[in-house]
């Protein structure tokens, strides 16, 4: 299920910029084609209907979780198949269009897949749990990262994005073949009693916690200086005189190799000093391997530097989202984890869609070397957050 997740992201984000990029649209524009990717931010308000409204035919026939999961992923292939008929040189509006399709039907089958793995795992599990996700995510952004660069070099892009749509067949599979969690009893009553179970409960049991505004804006910044620079990497490197090859061999399939090793490095560090411990260490890491792109603007298209930059920034990310998964994960009331979890990961997704929508403007004003400056510094904020988290929660203790 980590696969069919992490397969639309790069395509709508990723993959789309270097396709803008190769287009000639301005670095101010496809900053704000992060914008594209809101619907992940948003995804908590339709969360409820998600979690709770049975779907009359494939509900009974695969079971509440299974048949959004089915209904999601049709929703995804048809619109990566549009999104690859688009032409940005021609109708960027119609891409955008289609972009914004991809990002909700893609949102949508999150709020369900993050939902059915917290269900299906025991709780002393959900580390591991999140680590087989990451693991399948990254896998994916891979697959339509670098693989879409590579088919892309000699392809169409409908082509690519049609062969992408393709392979959303695994999660299609793994949703007709995979378990169905047990559905809690449902409590009767009427439609007005349902709606406030559904919609109003999950956020009042989360707002019952101490310190939840905290918490929520600890979410929020702790993976902002990450996606600020993330969302400019690709045109950063298309700029200086990287290929498309170069990007796909170096920034995709080198970084996916050290992506799974930060991945399996997070899940040591976990075992061995404990989640809240991993995710300061893997904070500062984050934040000084931003820097390495400091370097990198000042040295230009020099492939071993890029190796060693997109190698320590991987291996630093994925650490850090092994980390930060198993934390929201352990956040969640097993009541409404559909709910409570499209809240928290909508709000670790803002970084990357509203927050860094002015990320190509800045780059544009500040030039490369300030711009990944800037983007280090803004990690720090989420440090600050999670110092103070760690003492509202020894407070609770």
């Amino acid at each position: 299920m980590g696969f069919a997740s992490g397969l639309p992201l790069a395509l709508g984000a990723g993959t789309l910029s270097v396709w803008l990029a190769e287009s000639g649209v301005s670095r101010a524009t496809i900053g704000l084609f992060a914008a594209i990717g809101t619907p992940y931010a948003l995804k908590f308000l339709w969360a409820p209907l998600v979690d709770r409204l049975p779907l009359p035919l494939l509900g009974r026939l695969l079971g509440r979780r299974r048949s959004w999961l089915l209904l999601t992923q049709a929703a995804v292939i048809v619109c990566m198949i549009g999104l690859g008929q688009a032409d940005p040189r021609i109708d960027p509006l119609l891409t955008a269009t289609w972009a914004v399709a991809l990002a909700i039907s893609s949102a949508s089958q999150d709020i369900v897949v993050d939902a059915w793995r917290v269900e299906i795992l025991e709780r002393e599990l959900l580390p591991a749990g999140a680590t087989s996700v990451q693991l399948g995510y990254r896998i994916a952004m891979l697959t339509s990262g670098a693989g879409a660069l590579y088919l892309a070099s000699a392809l169409p892009w409908a082509t690519v994005y049609a062969v992408m749509a393709g392979l959303m067949a695994i999660g299609v599979a793994t949703t007709l073949l995979g378990p169905e969690p047990e559905a809690p009893a449902d409590p009767g009553g009427g439609i007005g009693q349902r709606i406030v179970r559904a919609v109003v409960h999950p956020f009042v049991e989360f707002a019952g916690r101490p310190g939840w505004p905290v918490l929520l804006a600890f979410v929020l910044f702790y993976k902002f200086g990450d996606a600020f620079a993330g969302v400019m990497t690709n045109p950063f490197l298309v700029d200086i005189g990287f290929s498309k090859i170069d990007i796909a061999n170096v920034a995709k399939v080198f970084g996916f190799g050290a992506s799974l090793a930060g991945l399996a490095l997070g899940g040591v560090l976990m075992n061995a000093v404990g989640v809240t411990r991993a995710l300061w260490i893997c904070g500062i890491l984050q934040l000084l391997t931003n820097l390495m792109f400091v370097v990198q603007a000042r040295a230009g298209a020099d492939l071993g530097l890029l190796a060693l930059t997109i190698g320590l920034e991987n291996l630093a990310g994925g650490m850090g989202s092994a980390a930060f998964v198993a934390y929201i994960s352990g956040l969640c009331a097993l009541s409404y984890t559909a709910t409570q979890y499209a809240l928290l990961s909508a709000l670790a997704a803002v970084g990357r869609t509203l927050l860094s929508t002015s990320s190509g403007w800045i780059a544009q004003q500040l030039g490369w070397e300030l711009f990944f400056v800037a983007s280090a510094v803004a990690a720090i904020p989420g440090l600050l957050l999670l110092a103070w988290v760690g003492r509202i929660e020894r407070a609770g203790r």
